[in-house]
């Protein structure tokens, strides 16, 4: 058992190391490379709670909201892989603070300090209730509440739904570039990727509906459908929906919808596969939704998956078990209950986001590839011809005898990281079609996109 001296000590180090994380940070963003924004004021965590944040019914997403030093891995773990960045444009959550609903109910629930096992039969009926309100109200789309499963999070979802569908050794279709959390699934399940790379063509990405079908061979009976599609930003049709549908039920292929990113969408733009007026493409089907993208609460471990197959639900459920934490279930509670209004706001600052970007690139970085996405809070980079100039290839082939061998994307990344001091994911991570690309998070201060984007000018203008 540790003795007092000891748990002080690791007390001490926690403090010291967050202490450090937002000192290295708060320098970096303060020596931003180009005209940029003076961070050198960023307020640390503590001191930002007490700033306003709901002013005359308008919530202020723009003031940068400090995560340093709080063990996240959007900033804290890039500054122990890069050093001191400047920006963490990475993983896929939101760098805004909470909707306030969700800290009062957390706060309600701490008051009570028990912290048994949760009644699932009870605890869930509200958080069931507001999945049911929010996918009608939202998107127009109906689900049982019987149908509905909780997990902890999408993943586990869809590794149970992969182990009862696909045996080990099979393959799972994917579209690529995809979102690269998919192929830890595969990994958990022992499965392999079954890769139909889009056509990119006049900026957009499209499905190679040959490959497509032909990849669905005997020995694949799953297919991971992203919609809306991480990282490239497309948001499905109802018409290629259903055709992805008639492929997959013709060729007994079960589809696995992932739409976390489902409530990005301009309204009236996303189409939920479980919507679609073919009722058996649709039974063919189960999909894997959370509020932890639109809310930023991944680590509330709170998701849910549903189907209108019956068969397909016991099925499931024989792979699947849930270990929910009770502040998570409060949590997503809340926001579904009372955050419209925070969601309805953030959206449209989104929104916003994308059309600087789109901007910003056009005028000042138009040797980037870029084409604005339909949904997400994402952005996906086309950066072939300086990976050329910064000689990706060369570098990346060096590596290889090396401790640390180096994709080329992994090399443009650090190169980014080192050269201007912006973090951005990897495109080769998606899987084909994203060797020359990377991926940007916009969900963020809109003076943090622009601080990145004047940096990576700046650092290619000096290539």
């Amino acid at each position: 058992m540790p003795n007092t001296t000891d748990i002080n000590r690791r007390q001490n180090h926690r403090q010291n190391r967050r202490q450090f994380l937002k000192g290295t940070g708060t320098a970096a963003m303060a020596g931003a490379v180009g005209a940029g924004v003076s961070l050198s004021g960023i307020p640390t965590p503590a001191v930002a709670k007490e700033m306003p944040y709901l002013v005359d019914g308008r919530y202020d997403f723009d003031t940068v909201y400090s995560r340093i030093g709080t063990d996240c891995t959007k900033w804290d773990r890039q500054i122990q892989l890069f050093g001191p960045i400047k920006v963490g444009m990475g993983i896929a959550d939101l760098d805004f603070r909470a909707a306030p609903c969700i800290g009062e109910a957390m706060r309600e629930r701490l008051e009570h300090e028990n912290w048994g096992y949760l009644n699932s039969t009870l605890g869930y009926t509200e958080l069931k209730e507001g999945i049911v309100a929010w996918n009608q109200e939202r998107h127009g789309v109906s689900v049982d509440p019987d149908t509905i499963e909780i997990a902890t999070g999408v993943h586990p979802g869809l590794i149970a739904a992969i182990r009862t569908f696909s045996p080990p050794a099979s393959r799972v279709l994917l579209m690529t570039p995809t979102y690269n959390g998919f192929y830890s699934d595969l990994t958990r399940t022992q499965t392999l990727p079954n890769e139909s790379k889009m056509i990119f063509e006049n900026g957009r990405y499209h499905v190679d509906w040959d490959d497509l079908e032909a990849r669905m061979t005997p020995d694949t009976h799953t297919m991971l459908l992203c919609n809306p599609q991480n990282p490239t930003g497309n948001v499905w049709s109802e018409e290629d929906l259903l055709r992805i549908g008639e492929l997959a039920l013709r060729h007994d292929v079960v589809v696995l919808a992932d739409e976390i990113h489902a409530d990005f969408v301009r309204k009236g733009h996303y189409t939920p596969f479980a919507s679609l007026p073919d009722r058996d493409i649709v039974n063919n089907s189960l999909t894997f939704k959370a509020i932890t993208k639109t809310f930023s609460l991944p680590a509330s471990k709170n998701a849910y998956w549903f189907s209108t197959n019956p068969v397909y639900l016991e099925r499931v459920k024989v792979n699947h078990r849930a270990d929910i934490n009770t502040l998570g279930v409060v949590a997503n509670t809340a926001a579904y209950q009372h955050g419209q209004d925070w969601v309805d706001q953030l959206l449209v600052y989104i929104d916003g986001n994308h059309s600087f970007v789109e901007r910003y690139l056009k005028e000042n970085l138009p040797e980037v590839g870029y084409t604005r996405a339909q949904g997400t809070f994402l952005s996906w980079l086309h950066f072939g011809e300086i990976m050329d100039e910064v000689g990706v290839v060369e570098r990346s082939a060096a590596s290889r005898n090396s401790d640390r061998p180096m994709t080329e994307t992994q090399v443009f990344e650090a190169w980014l990281a080192g050269t201007c001091g912006v973090q951005l994911n990897e495109g080769m991570d998606y899987g084909p079609g994203g060797e020359r690309c990377m991926r940007m998070n916009i969900g963020t201060s809109r003076k943090l996109i622009e601080l990145a984007l004047d940096n990576i000018r700046e650092a290619v203008r000096s290539v």
